[in-house]
């Protein structure tokens, strides 16, 4: 064979090898890209499931919650400011028993919120029940710092302490405190009076005269050397089980009760309570399953006349208005029932089916 014939043919081979490497190294490029491409895909799907699944497990971990709304014109048919006063501590002490979450004080009338009250004082007796529930569930070794002298406050220290799991004693030791933000040096933080015998230091720098929630742990060291923590509000109930009080809201009318919920998800279901009210034995009531659920009492002529008189519920009738419309207390021997009573029946009647809805 002629040497240039061989030399051409040798390099016709050569060049053809050398396409052949490069379209298979193209190739494995393009699968290569290709197969990232894939996995990143199925990390995103997997990463977007576990998020969901998250999501999902948290909301079932979230402890549902029991609101209750009550009609501020029961204090106003009080006789004296300490029969008033007695009727709130009541009202506390019901809703301290039955780990309600949340009490909405509301005006029956729209008058109400102008004047009048116990014994012409200038608050109304919504704003006065509000006054004495708040005063009753904050710990006793916060109220100096948190409540300014009132005139409302003369009988307070008849009435009977809530003594829930978060009023903690002196000498008690408890992995949750509340407290109230004091002022001073910030340099190290917030120094918080949690009723111990010394102040503890938070690593938030807080505005004075608030009150919180401090993580103590099991370190019972309240030396400055100890750095405590500030939690939500929530902290205790979600990760002890213990009842931490109640919140209390003012709401102007029925429909702001229902409208005004604090929850981003409203109520789930709403249930009025009247001698009119449909009547359930309470081993036969199936509730849903809820997450926020509101119960309603009515004033001294009950919620039919807050719907009456409420001009966002004209038209409207009790079934419109409650998902569900009970007499909790059939065949009654009295004419009436007052609130505190109907409280006390009620929230009763209702633990049971709460239960099997949880």
């Amino acid at each position: 064979m002629n040497p240039a014939c061989a030399e051409v043919g040798a390099g016709k081979k050569s060049r053809h090898k050398d396409k052949k490497e490069k379209k298979m190294k193209r190739k494995d490029t393009t699968e290569h890209h290709g197969g990232h491409a894939e996995e990143e895909a199925v990390h995103k799907k997997k990463k977007k499931k576990h998020t969901a699944e998250k999501a999902e497990k948290a909301d079932q971990e979230r402890k549902p919650t029991v609101s209750i709304a009550v009609a501020g014109s029961i204090i106003d048919n009080a006789q004296s400011l300490e029969l008033a006063t007695l009727l709130a501590g009541q009202i506390a002490r019901a809703a301290a028993v039955f780990r309600i979450d949340e009490i909405v004080v509301f005006d029956s009338s729209p008058s109400a919120e102008s004047g009048g009250g116990v014994e012409d004082e200038e608050e109304s007796g919504a704003r006065f029940l509000i006054r004495i529930l708040e005063y009753l569930e904050t710990p006793q070794y916060l109220r100096r710092r948190l409540f300014p002298m009132h005139k409302n406050f003369k009988y307070v220290g008849l009435l009977p302490p809530l003594d829930a799991p978060h009023h903690v004693r002196k000498h008690e030791w408890s992995e949750f405190r509340e407290g109230v933000t004091l002022g001073g040096d910030r340099s190290k933080g917030t120094q918080v009076d949690v009723g111990l015998s010394k102040n503890v230091l938070v690593d938030q720098v807080l505005e004075p005269g608030k009150r919180v929630t401090v993580a103590m742990g099991t370190n019972r060291d309240i030396t400055t050397d100890c750095v405590r923590e500030v939690v939500p509000p929530s902290s205790p109930s979600k990760e002890t089980g213990s009842y931490w009080g109640y919140k209390v809201r003012y709401a102007s009318n029925l429909s702001d009760v229902i409208n005004g919920s604090p929850y981003k998800e409203g109520y789930d279901h709403i249930i009025g309570t009247s001698e009119h009210g449909e009547t359930i034995i309470s081993s036969e009531l199936i509730l849903p399953s809820f997450r926020h659920l509101l119960i309603a009492f009515g004033g001294l002529a009950g919620l039919e006349e807050s719907i009456e008189e409420d001009i966002n519920l004209k038209g409207k009738g009790a079934n419109d208005v409650f998902t569900s419309y009970l007499n909790t207390c059939p065949n009654q021997g009295s004419r009436t029932i007052r609130t505190e009573e109907a409280l006390l029946i009620s929230l009763q009647y209702f633990q049971d089916p709460i239960r099997r809805a949880g």
